[in-house]
């Protein structure tokens, strides 16, 4: 059995995974699998894996028999990992070498923890990095951990013992399935944050990045912010409240802005130099 099971959910991105796939070449710690389920993809993604996984016995190519969405997709890869530590890895994204051996060594020297994970480093489309996301130590059932600013991030690993003590990955969900399975983890044992920058998050046209995209994921979010409150028999309507601004108001905000663009008040504040930012409205 190795040390550590690589799950890797693939939809059309197959193009991606060489770069994915050299960054595992590469790490310190070399007793690891790949464990790749395509879920239905239409371009070519199954044959280029199929001949990585013929020169590499480490890597393993499953198939959907046809697309069921990422929550189906990356509860079944948890299944199919024979280690007991295992962590996602997106076709499209990287890790950086050290990345597993701390990530192992990590959970060796917290038993206790269901949950160890990393900070997330932004990379421009050809994997160059840009800028690093923090995240943070979750230590109680707080606003933290419903991960609204990105508080658990990548790498997030798993102890499939602990894993297996939650109801899992929900397959309902579409996006943002992983704050679900986060939140479970958090209230299911302990979890423990290494301030490493081990996970180079790819930002392309295709990717969860781009704006329709990220506003499902909101949703989605929230999808699964109301399963927690089930669990948990909490109210939150207040924090839903807090962080969300409804179409109308949103609307009504526009309305009266474009009313203060209008103003001639605005325009000769704007033409005295008065008002620099009168441009950017």
């Amino acid at each position: 059995m190795s040390k550590f099971s690589v799950l890797v959910a693939n939809y059309n991105n197959g193009h991606f995974f060489e770069e994915c796939y050299q960054s595992l070449m590469v790490q310190t710690e070399t007793d690891w699998e790949a464990v790749i389920l395509d879920d239905g993809s239409t371009d070519n993604s199954l044959e280029i894996l199929q001949k990585i996984a013929d020169k590499d016995p480490r890597v393993k190519v499953h198939q959907n028999e046809k697309n069921k969405g990422i929550g189906y997709t990356k509860k079944r890869l948890i299944e199919l990992a024979e280690s007991e530590i295992c962590g996602f890895l997106d076709p499209d994204d990287a890790l950086v070498p050290r990345a597993l051996e701390l990530i192992v060594k990590t959970h060796a020297e917290n038993e206790e923890a269901g949950l160890v994970y990393s900070n997330l480093v932004f990379c421009d489309e050809y994997l160059n990095p840009k800028s690093v996301h923090k995240a943070k130590q979750i230590t109680a059932l707080d606003q933290s951990y419903y991960n609204f600013k990105g508080e658990i991030s990548s790498f997030a690993t798993l102890k499939k013992r602990i894993y297996e003590k939650t109801s899992g990955i929900d397959p309902f969900l579409k996006i943002a399935e992983d704050k679900d399975w986060y939140m479970k983890m958090c209230e299911t044992a302990p979890v423990k944050y290494i301030d490493e920058d081990l996970y180079l998050y790819r930002i392309h046209k295709n990717g969860i990045s781009t704006t329709q995209n990220m506003e499902k994921a909101v949703f989605w979010h929230w999808v699964a912010m109301i399963k927690m409150a089930e669990r948990r028999n909490i109210n939150i309507e207040d924090l839903f409240l807090q962080n969300y601004v409804s179409k109308n108001k949103y609307e009504q905000l526009l309305y009266k802005l474009d009313r203060v663009k209008k103003s001639k008040w605005a325009k000769l504040g704007d033409k005295l130099g008065l008002f620099k930012i009168f441009k950017y409205l």
